[in-house]
């Protein structure tokens, strides 16, 4: 890379010294002899040259000196001066040594453009480590996006999952409600009708013989919490039969079995269920 910033240089700095030579020995070679004339080239382009490389040694060195930059401008703004008197002073071909005065300023443009480039190069490790943290930055981002993404998915499969299942459960409770609802609605049917009272009566006849019982289903609606008993004595069959019986006939026509019970236990009555049903056989 330094070659091919450095040749162009090389060979415009030649083109020019050779042309400043050229131009000089024949603009000058009229009036002086021609080795004077030649001396003077050789002066112009020997000055050029001893400058441009002390800037060379100067930036070889990490240096810099303006003194020695403006000296080498100057050469090369006279070297340009030639060329340019020279065209203007010609009988012919003056535009084609215009279009080529301008060299020597070119010449040191090159130069300064070289310069620049040494002062930024890397050594190829350093751009080799560059390289390599550029490439880890770009893996890093990729990895990133990956997991981003698969993350998303993740997420949008499960929440997915969730929303299904949430609607099956939401389909399971509207069928059990719709299935419940309409059990009830039967068995309210049921309990509203004019047979239902009669059909159970004829059924439960032969089982309590000279009782007409009062036959209630269930109710859709709230229940009413039964309060907690304290523990007390327990009574004798004489005592619960006597208990049954009087809360059974404490209202006209006589209370039913559930009705009663609710009452005994409300009371602040205790009894076992077993023993209860056997004291309601046993007085109705």
């Amino acid at each position: 890379m330094k070659a091919r910033t450095a040749l162009p240089a090389v060979a415009m700095t030649a083109v020019s010294m050779v042309l400043t030579l050229a131009v000089v020995v024949m603009w000058l070679g009229s009036a002086m002899p021609w080795p004077v004339a030649l001396v003077v080239g050789i002066g112009i382009d020997g000055g050029w040259l001893a400058t441009l490389a002390y800037e060379r040694r100067l930036a070889a060195q990490g240096d810099h000196s303006r003194t020695m930059t403006a000296v080498g401008w100057s050469f090369g703004l006279l070297a340009t001066g030639v060329l340019v008197a020279h065209a203007l002073t010609a009988h012919h071909s003056t535009g084609a040594w215009l279009a080529v005065a301008w060299l020597p300023l070119a010449a040191k443009a090159l130069w300064l453009v070289h310069s620049l480039w040494e002062h930024t190069a890397l050594t190829p490790s350093a751009i080799g480590a560059i390289r390599s943290i550029q490439q880890d930055a770009r893996d890093e981002a990729a990895v990133a996006r990956a997991r981003l993404r698969a993350e998303a998915s993740t997420e949008e499969t499960r929440l997915t999952a969730v929303t299904q299942a949430g609607a099956r459960v939401a389909r399971v409770q509207a069928h059990t409600a719709a299935t419940l609802a309409g059990a009830w609605s039967t068995l309210e049917k049921a309990r509203a009708g004019e047979d239902t009272g009669r059909a159970l009566t004829s059924v439960t006849t032969r089982v309590t013989p000279d009782v007409t019982p009062r036959w209630e289903l269930p109710v859709w609606g709230p229940t009413e919490p039964v309060p907690a008993l304290e523990a007390g004595p327990a009574l004798t069959d004489a005592e619960l039969d006597a208990l049954v019986d009087t809360i059974r006939h404490s209202q006209t026509p006589a209370l039913s079995y559930r009705e009663m019970a609710i009452r005994f236990r409300t009371a602040g009555h205790s009894a076992s269920e077993v023993r209860l049903r056997a004291a309601w056989k046993r007085v109705a």
